[in-house]
Formats: structure tokens, C-alpha cells, sequence
């Protein structure tokens, strides 16, 4: 069986992480697969590219640049992700596409694969399976709603564009999908309950076939360390209770929720049984310090981390790992940091509950209640068990979420789907 994963860049994002590791938890299991990407950024020489020669590169970065510019000249200055998808490329003649037995679409935007290009691949007579990283696929153009309902109907009055009425560019888009989708025939892999709950909803994929797999993991490289020992190793005293969260965006930014962060650690250093010198904060990801808000506690800021060893050992370092995000999809630092035994306290928002147990293996605070992050921290530093929060954090990534178990749950849906073909 030849699979073959479509991405539009290689690794560069939750979505393209992903899609790597599915490939090679596939090719453990015995499955030829290959990742096949629109641009490629690095050197990794088992990632084949589109884009290979000058003018196909420069063809590339001008869709991209494109997509990207006319959307956020479309948009409001709002940090609401928004494609267009008018920039684009026919694959439908590429031998890898041709041969594969299976397609497997992952993220396809910036000027990669346009409705209409997604069409041409149902001459090929394949199976297509496409995972939804994000919700564009059924929505008129934004990647996160933001609670919006728009895409329950047939999208228009968007209120992420400058020029919002019932016919705007949404809308637009909401039909070129819909002409697309009746000429191709795919299923859909949502990676939590929540982006298959979103996906019913929908007007435009409500009735399709969907199935739940979640994203895998290379958990023998994201696994736990002596916490002391990492803790001297990122030179944090060991006695510190260490609390750890990713890239932080603006303090402006919606999506990442970061103004709930601040606050929720603000409260935290007010409350009693609390010694602001006994915490310490540790952030990584962040390219500019310059735009980073004050904290209540010392911070050390780690930068961009390019060595999963190292980050693992970052995990481990952490005594709770922080994410404030308001709508996230599966995201892979939770799954990472559960994996290095490190309990995670999050809003109860999208797929982050199919992984974190409310006082299991984490906390789960109420949606957008900095003082419930706050309760969740809380109740971590002053619990007598960490060991056994730990413990089940690790258990529940290897029980659910390792590459034996994902990859075996794709291989039966492809094979389903190659038994469906017709012969």
C-alpha cells in the first residue's frame, strides 16, 4: 500500500508535525509512505517537494506571498487566519500523485491547492482521505471561528473582512467549495471530537463520512526525565516549581489567549500560600522579546527550541505545562508535554479535553476564566501526589495517542476505503 501525504509546507507547523509524524509511524508499521509538500523549507531528504526546480520555487513563493498578502489586505486587523485560496496548482499529473494508492491531504493552503485543483484529483480514481488540522475546509475562509456560525449555514457577512455583506468574499468561497466538493469524493479524518462535531454542523460537509483519530507522537523521544535534572540543565533551581508555556504571541492576539495567561497569573501571585520566589516561568518559542507583557514571576524565555530532544528535556523540566489557547484543534505542545509526564492546565476548549482529564492527568478550567487557570495552578503546587498526576499524564499519550495505536487506526481506514474502490 502506497500512501502519499500532502502538505503544503514540511514541518513548519502543528499541521505539518503532524503529517510527518503519521508518515513515520506508518513506515514503522510497514507502510510505504511518503510526504510530498508544496514548499519545503528544510533538508530532510525523505520529504520530496513540488517545488524543485527555480521557476517552480519562484512560482511557489509567489502563490504564497499572494495568498497571504491579499488576504490581509481583505481582512480587518484582526488576528483571525483568513485564506482566499485564488493561488494555486494543478498535481493531478505528478508520477508520486499518480501511483499512490492512497491520498492523504493534510494542509493545503497558501497558494497550494485551490477548489478547483482539489477537484482534479478525482479523475485519478483514489481514495482521498483528508485530515481537518483546522476548520477552513468548511468554512468560507477563516481557519479559527472564534465561536461564529456563519459556516451553518452558507458563510457572508464574515466578520473577519473590511466589505461584510451576504454575498462578500466568504460567501464567494462557500460556493467554489461547494461546486468542488460535489465533483470529489474524500473522507474525512478529524483529529478530536471537537472538529468532528464541527464538521456536522457544517453546511458544506455535514453529511460526509468522518472519522476521529487523533494526531500521534514520537513518544520515544518525547518522554519523561528526572525533573531535577532537567531543571539544572535549563540552569532553573530544582527546588523552583516550574511553569512552562509556548510561543506567546501579542498580548493582543485572540487566538492564543494570552491576556488570560497574565491575568490568571497575576491572581495567582495575590493569593495566600503563595511565594512568587518559589515560581518561575518558562517560555519558549518566542522570537521577540521586546513585545513579551510583564509577569508577576521570573521568567526565562528559552527561544526558538529546533532540537525535540532538548524540548523534551524542556517538558520535563516543567512542574505544569500553561496553555490559555481559546480554540485549538489537537494541539501538539499539550500531547508533547503530557508525553514528558508534565500535567497540563488549559481551557476546556476544542480537542484539548480528548486529552487532558480534568484532575487526572491536568486541569481543565472553565472557557475564558483567567481565575480558574489560576484555580488550576493552584491546585497542582499544593498537591501531596504529583508523582501519580505525572504518571498518568505519560500513560494516557502511550494508551491513546502512540504511533502503534494511530498508525494501526489509518491503516484499517485505508484499507476500508481501497476495498470500497470499485474493481
Amino acid at each position: 500500500m502506497k500512501v502519499l501525504h500532502l502538505n503544503t509546507y514540511d514541518g513548519n507547523g502543528g499541521a505539518g508535525r503532524a503529517c510527518l509524524r503519521l508518515s513515520d509511524a506508518l513506515k514503522a508499521n510497514g507502510i510505504d509512505s511518503q510526504v510530498l509538500v508544496y514548499y519545503k523549507f528544510g533538508q530532510n531528504p525523505q520529504i520530496d517537494t513540488f517545488s524543485k526546480s527555480p521557476i517552480q520555487k519562484a512560482q511557489a513563493v509567489y502563490n504564497i506571498l499572494s495568498e497571504r498578502y491579499y488576504a490581509k489586505w481583505l481582512s480587518k486587523s484582526v488576528k483571525t487566519p483568513f485564506s482566499l485560496q485564488w493561488f494555486g496548482r494543478s498535481i493531478k499529473n505528478h508520477p508520486a500523485v499518480k501511483n499512490a494508492d492512497i491520498i492523504h491531504l493534510h494542509w493545503i493552503n497558501h497558494g497550494f491547492l485551490t477548489p478547483k485543483f482539489l477537484t482534479e484529483l478525482d479523475e485519478l480514481e483514489k481514495p482521498i482521505v483528508w485530515t481537518f488540522h483546522d476548520s477552513n475546509a468548511f468554512t468560507g475562509g477563516c481557519h479559527v471561528r472564534y465561536g461564529c456560525e456563519n459556516f451553518h449555514q452558507q458563510c457572508g457577512n464574515c466578520p473577519v473582512l473590511k466589505i461584510s455583506n451576504k454575498d462578500d468574499i466568504s460567501h464567494k468561497t462557500w460556493l467554489r467549495k461547494q461546486k468542488a466538493y460535489t465533483k470529489l469524493n474524500f473522507h474525512i479524518v478529524a483529529p478530536s471530537n471537537w472538529m468532528a462535531k464541527s464538521v456536522k454542523f457544517s453546511s458544506l460537509l455535514g453529511t460526509r463520512k468522518a472519522s476521529v483519530i487523533p494526531n500521534t507522537i514520537e513518544t520515544r523521544i518525547f518522554k519523561p526525565y528526572v525533573k531535577s535534572e532537567a531543571k539544572k540543565i535549563l540552569k532553573i533551581d530544582p527546588e523552583k516549581f516550574v511553569l512552562m508555556s509556548g510561543f506567546m504571541p501579542s498580548k493582543n492576539d485572540k487566538h492564543k489567549g494570552t491576556p488570560y495567561l497574565i491575568e490568571a497569573l497575576e491572581i495567582l501571585s495575590r493569593r495566600p500560600g503563595i511565594e512568587k520566589d518559589n515560581f518561575e516561568l518558562v517560555i519558549f518559542g518566542n522570537k521577540d522579546h521586546a513585545e513579551m507583557p510583564e509577569f508577576p514571576f521570573k521568567t526565562t524565555f528559552l527561544g526558538t527550541i529546533s532540537n525535540d530532544d532538548h524540548l523534551a528535556k524542556c517538558y520535563s523540566a516543567a512542574d505544569a505545562f500553561i496553555t490559555p489557547s481559546l480554540e485549538d484543534n489537537l494541539p501538539n505542545t499539550v500531547m508533547e508535554s503530557l508525553a514528558c509526564a508534565t500535567p497540563v492546565i488549559a481551557f476546556t476548549t476544542g480537542g484539548i479535553p480528548d486529552m487532558v482529564k480534568h484532575m487526572q492527568n491536568g486541569y481543565l478550567a472553565e472557557y475564558e476564566h483567567a481565575e480558574d487557570l489560576a484555580n488550576g495552578i493552584e491546585w497542582l503546587y499544593h498537591r501531596p501526589n504529583k508523582e501519580e498526576i505525572q504518571k498518568a499524564a505519560r500513560l494516557s499519550i502511550l494508551t491513546h495517542f502512540s504511533e502503534e495505536v494511530i498508525a494501526a487506526e489509518h491503516i484499517h481506514l485505508y484499507e476500508t476505503l481501497i476495498d470500497l474502490q470499485p474493481k
